[in-house]
């Protein structure tokens, strides 16, 4: 049960059964609940005294979250041995990095004043102090008070006050914190930081190999550089089962806290698809902005998205991934309540932004199949006029736009980024013997991509079903390309677009050595380029005009002439 000041000054939320309690002792919670202590103080004698008596008649734990200013914000009736802090979300912090209010709690019998919830507790909750009050014969006893530290000392994140009694309490409370939050700034590495940032803290939970979440974490970063996120450091941790609501151990949750308080860091990026469940439950232990995977690919694409089919692409695959994700509650607005005003028809909050986002849905279905049936009538023209279509595929970032620049003397956007390129791309391009075809560039391909990427990018993958020839970019400059062919193959089979003839180009071949690019052309098929360089093309050009003339002479029907798309009229 909670007992908030401001406004009202009873505000009652039931946290377990507290029928047992008599109209007296709700009485005397409500009092305490109106004290005020002194801000040099922990806690007053005065305060305290009305605490240990309370939690002696109810036998229970009672705790207290004050104000630096000694205002106490909320009662917390717990059970015999334990308290549950709420969720803090409503209180900012003080200035600095910590929350501005301090834990003060009972303790009954002979249990270890400071156990390991109350520095979780301190640590996840950004909390000041967290101070137990023993009791003696129904009297307050000694204050058990702990904080955190900006560094490591014997392995621990946070520090012992000596045990004092609440009449002899000759330390202020305030000089302390005060102290406490310049360590913390003077801790923070120097670097330029942009108010408009965001600072995050990368993390992988995995009960696979280590090095495959590297390589897979390596991967997180870039995509995080790409959104224009700064990150701060890389946490990984294995496991034998992922944590139904954390997903990580407690112990390295609340590590990942202490170190965000150091770096200065406002998110944690996970690099695995988060329940909402999950992101609800570290959000609330934390008070740090929670995005996964998913959310920052939607990201990327919804600030790369220029052409309205790619927006309207991006809008729709936010709103699936949105959807299960609601789960705010709203029980003062609910039908389900009862009472005074909740009776009778109506929505709740939560039904109506579902209702909302479904129709949102259903107009931008009916928008993309007005645009996709654009798309088809231009394809029309293409198949009328009988000019082969070539697409190029491939990992994000492999140098997909560049080479189509170097091909096609373009101009389009290409920078080192994942996903620079969202939108297809088509250009004319005439090989040495008088053959004209149209080459297309599509977005990139990544690992454990998004379910509701992929079904949005439909009608734009459709490009791909147009091709003659598909010219699979591959970066051999990087490390783990092997496994990055992997990923586009398996993506390609389950688009059924392994029928199509593919070519694999080995870009940035002038980052090997001598000997590498001789093991890879013993051992690969394929063509080997440096898409910035147009003088190593031509080799590439003469073996796809080979392939469409063979393609041409033996009478294959590319995938356009069976009728891909033909569902939409013309």
């Amino acid at each position: 049960m909670f007992f908030h000041t401001k406004e009202c000054p009873l505000i009652a939320t039931v946290t377990g059964n507290i029928s047992g309690l008599k109209p007296k002792q709700l009485r005397d919670l409500e009092r305490l609940a109106q004290k005020k202590g002194v801000p040099e103080e922990i806690i007053g004698r005065d305060t305290a005294r009305s605490l240990a008596a309370l939690s002696t008649e109810l036998n229970r734990r009672i705790g207290l979250l004050m104000h630096r200013s000694g205002q106490i914000e909320c009662v917390i009736v717990g059970d015999y041995d334990r308290i549950t802090i709420p969720a803090l979300a409503h209180v900012g912090t003080a200035g600095g990095r910590l929350r501005g209010l301090r834990c003060v709690h009972t303790v009954l019998g002979p249990a270890a004043p400071i156990n390991e919830e109350d520095i979780m507790d301190l640590a996840c909750l950004r909390l000041d102090l967290m101070t137990a009050l023993t009791i003696r014969d129904g009297l307050p006893d000694l204050l058990h008070t702990v904080h955190l530290i900006p560094k490591q000392v014997d392995g621990r994140d946070w520090a012992s006050l000596a045990p004092v009694h609440p009449a002899h309490q000759n330390q202020s409370c305030i000089a302390l914190i005060e102290a406490l939050e310049e360590e913390f700034v003077r801790e923070r590495p120097t670097r330029a930081v942009d108010q408009g940032k965001d600072r995050a803290i990368l993390v992988s939970v995995t009960t696979g190999a280590r090095a495959e979440a590297e390589d897979s974490m390596t991967e997180l970063a870039e995509l995080a550089r790409s959104a224009g996120v700064e990150v701060l450091a890389q946490v990984i941790q294995r496991r034998k089962q992922i944590h139904p609501r954390f997903i990580l151990g407690r112990g390295k949750l609340v590590e990942i806290v202490l170190m965000s308080l150091r770096l200065g860091a406002n998110l944690l990026l996970f690099d695995q698809e988060l329940s909402p469940s999950q992101i609800r439950s570290v959000t609330d232990h934390t008070d740090l902005r929670v995005i996964d995977r998913t959310q920052l690919i939607l990201d990327i694409f919804a600030h790369r998205a220029r052409s309205r089919e790619g927006k309207l692409q991006i809008e729709m695959a936010q709103l699936k991934y949105m959807l299960p994700k609601l789960t705010t509650r709203d029980d003062a607005l609910s039908r389900l309540t009862g009472g005074i005003g909740a009776r009778g028809p109506g929505e709740t909050r939560l039904e109506i932004d579902k209702r909302r986002i479904n129709d949102r849905i259903v107009r931008l279905s009916k928008e993309l199949q007005a645009v996709g049936a654009q798309r088809y009538h231009r394809r029309s023209r293409r198949r009328k006029r009988d000019v082969p279509v070539i697409s190029l595929v491939g990992y994000t970032n492999a140098g997909k736009s560049t080479l189509l620049n170097t091909l096609t003397k373009s101009e389009i956007q290409a920078e080192d980024l994942l996903f620079a390129t969202l939108d297809p791309t088509s250009r004319r391009l005439r090989f040495p013997e008088d053959m004209e075809v149209i080459i297309t560039d599509t977005v990139g391909f990544i690992r454990n991509l998004p379910d509701e990427l992929l079904k949005a990018f439909e009608s734009t993958l459709e490009e791909l079903f147009e091709a003659d020839v598909l010219l699979h970019v591959i970066d051999v400059a990087n490390p783990v390309w092997r496994q990055q062919v992997e990923v586009v193959e398996k993506l390609l089979n389950e688009l059924e677009l392994d029928s199509i003839p593919c070519l694999k180009v080995f870009n940035k071949i002038d980052q090997l050595s001598l000997e590498e690019q001789q093991h890879l052309a013993r051992n690969e098929e394929g063509v080997g380029v440096s898409a910035l360089d147009a003088a190593t093309l031509p080799p590439l050009l003469e073996r796809v005009q080979s392939m469409l003339r063979t393609i041409m002479g033996k009478g294959m029907v590319p995938g356009w002439r069976k009728g891909v798309g033909e569902e939409t009229g013309g």
